[in-house]
């Protein structure tokens, strides 16, 4: 390992970034539009020969040239990546993988959530990550009467967000509320959570949940290795179903409720796709109509292009 050194790669090191790029490309990869530090090994000639990402807490975009495979020079990447995100305090890793390479990263620590078959696997470095979340989730478990979920980013939480958790609180004895804990926009999780729960504090009847990293969304889903642009919205869709599948087993909750979805087509195809899973895991999904307002029905991205523009009224 004499020969080779890590570097940081930066944005603005284009002979790097095109090294990378190619490198990705023999290993049929893309390079993922959501990183915040990347890497390589470079050997003494500063030619890349291995390279590995991270977004957040997640580690993605490996590759290793393939005139060094078995030199253990995915090791040495993943290995100053994990130091990375230590050095920035976060212990808790989580990365996405290949279905044929879930056991090289097995056998450096990291376990399996669950999976997509010859699809991904998404993986934590925690032994007992998943079930530790699942057990801090226990005591707002009611076994008495209907519980029922709504999963949302709110970003930010409109009339529409209160509409929905209006008609579902109705109909169930708990609802629990689940934000999803992603910082890939400009409103923080923080106040996104703080206005969701602010916004329903009437509705009695709620039980309101971070995430975690586990509900996935689009800015952490691993969309570089999957060509097709169905098959990472379908493969999303199912991966996320299955892990909200176990919460909801923990929780008793037995109907999950969503807004139709006028405008994208991404969480279309996804409210389908739940609308076939949930039901086989012993789930009913209720799609709700969208409020309207006096320009049509009620869109967050609406609300966001408002505010970014300032149009504050």
């Amino acid at each position: 390992m004499s020969e080779y050194q890590v570097s940081r790669i930066y944005p603005a090191d284009k002979r790097a970034l095109a090294q990378m790029d190619a490198l990705l490309a023999q290993e049929g990869i893309e390079r993922d539009k959501n990183l915040d530090y990347m890497a390589g090994l470079f050997d003494e000639d500063y030619n890349l020969v291995a390279t590995g990402s991270c977004f957040k807490n997640m580690l993605r975009c490996f590759a290793v040239d393939h005139t060094h495979q078995g030199e253990g020079l995915l090791n040495a990447i993943i290995s100053h990546l994990i130091a990375y995100e230590y050095e920035k305090g976060n212990l808790e890793l989580f990365l996405y993988t290949k279905v044929n390479s879930a056991k090289f990263f097995g056998d450096i620590g990291f376990y399996e959530i669950a999976r997509v078959e010859d699809k991904l696997v998404f993986m934590e470095n925690r032994k007992n990550g998943f079930q530790s979340y699942l057990q801090e989730l226990a005591p707002t478990r009611c076994d008495q009467g209907k519980s029922g979920a709504v999963v949302m980013n709110a970003n930010p939480f409109t009339l529409g967000h209160l509409y929905l958790l209006e008609k579902a609180a109705a109909v169930c004895d708990t609802l629990h509320v689940f934000v999803v804990e992603e910082e890939a926009s400009p409103i923080p999780f923080s106040v996104r959570y703080a206005l969701v729960k602010s916004g329903s504090a009437q509705l009695k009847n709620i039980v309101y949940h971070s995430s975690g990293s586990y509900i996935i969304s689009s800015a952490t889903f691993p969309s570089y290795f999957l060509k097709d642009s169905q098959l990472v919205i379908t493969s999303q869709a199912k991966l996320d179903l299955k892990i909200f599948t176990k919460i909801a087993q923990a929780l008793n909750i037995t109907e999950r409720f969503v807004g139709d979805e006028p405008f994208s087509e991404v969480t279309s195809i996804y409210n389908k796709i739940m609308a076939q899973e949930l039901p086989a895991a012993g789930i009913n999904c209720t799609v709700l109509p969208r409020k309207k307002g006096a320009t049509g029905p009620i869109s967050a991205s609406k609300v966001r292009q408002a505010l970014k523009e300032g149009k504050l009224e």
